[in-house]
């Protein structure tokens, strides 16, 4: 009894006091589903367009507490990125980069790859030995990208020095590609090809010898065989880059290993 005693005495009383009711959950339903429909609006756009649409007026105030309560967003519900929109299309927005390798003799050499945004494919190489200059950079270029009948609306291409000659700039507007230039001094605004450079070196400069720029193109040419046609990527939801025709399904009783990169790499097939 004492117990009870102080506990009616201190407890808040169980009858509420009398307010204004919350919104239907009619209304928070309507709510909710214009939010995931549109998720870029914000609280006072959706008052207004259900008190437009249903003639019931919303305080912004009340959609932002519906909203904290029973929307939850997506975790793609941020949009694309600015590259991912550009690439929407295929072959519409490709991306450029340059890097340096030393040959067997410490030669230095410098390697142009060119990819595709879209679809993650190596375009192509151009190959340099020793200094580059604008005359060198177009050529490299135009190495890489040639037997490709169809040229990209936009290039991506980092804030190197190198890219300002007035031939590059020059050679894009007789090619009528736009050059789009990324956030300096942030490789994680040139993502997808910067991570291109690391698999080149981790999985084939780094494991291999050449002598010559020849004996270079060589090897690049057939790990771009091995990228684009039989390397999985996890953004291509596990399928290679290039669109391969149907291959037979291996079986795991039966199989045999195809050889890619000179023996660097082997994977399983149907035997």
């Amino acid at each position: 009894m004492t117990k009870r005693k102080y506990r009616l005495l201190f407890s808040p009383k169980g009858r509420p006091k009398p307010g204004p009711k919350g919104p239907s959950k009619e209304l928070i339903e309507a709510i909710v589903a214009t939010k995931q429909r549109n998720p870029f609006w914000g609280c006072p756009r959706i008052a207004q367009q259900i008190a437009w649409a249903f003639g019931v007026p919303v305080d912004k105030d009340i959609v932002r507490r519906a909203l904290a309560t029973n929307y939850r967003p997506k975790p793609d519900a941020g949009g694309p990125s600015w590259l991912t929109f550009l690439g929407h299309m295929k072959d519409s927005l490709w991306s450029v980069d340059l890097f340096r390798c030393e040959s067997a003799v410490l030669r230095t050499h410098w390697i142009l790859v060119v990819m595709d945004q879209y679809t993650r494919r190596i375009i192509g190489f151009g190959l340099q030995a020793g200094a580059v200059d604008g005359i060198a950079l177009c050529r490299m270029f135009n190495h890489a990208i040639r037997g490709h009948r169809s040229i990209p609306k936009y290039l991506s291409s980092d804030n190197d020095p190198l890219y300002r000659f007035h031939r590059w700039q020059a050679n894009l507007r007789v090619l009528d590609v736009a050059e789009i230039k990324t956030v300096p001094c942030v490789p994680l605004s040139h993502p997808f090809v910067e991570r291109l450079v690391g698999t080149l070196r981790r999985e084939c400069l780094d494991h291999t010898l050449f002598w010559t720029t020849a004996d270079l193109e060589i090897k690049l040419l057939d790990f771009k065989t091995y990228f684009n046609h039989h390397r999985t990527h996890s953004g291509r939801v596990g399928r290679p880059p290039e669109q391969a025709p149907a291959r037979p399904v291996a079986n795991l009783q039966s199989y045999r290993w195809e050889s890619h990169c000179r023996g660097l790499y082997q994977t399983p097939i149907a035997a």
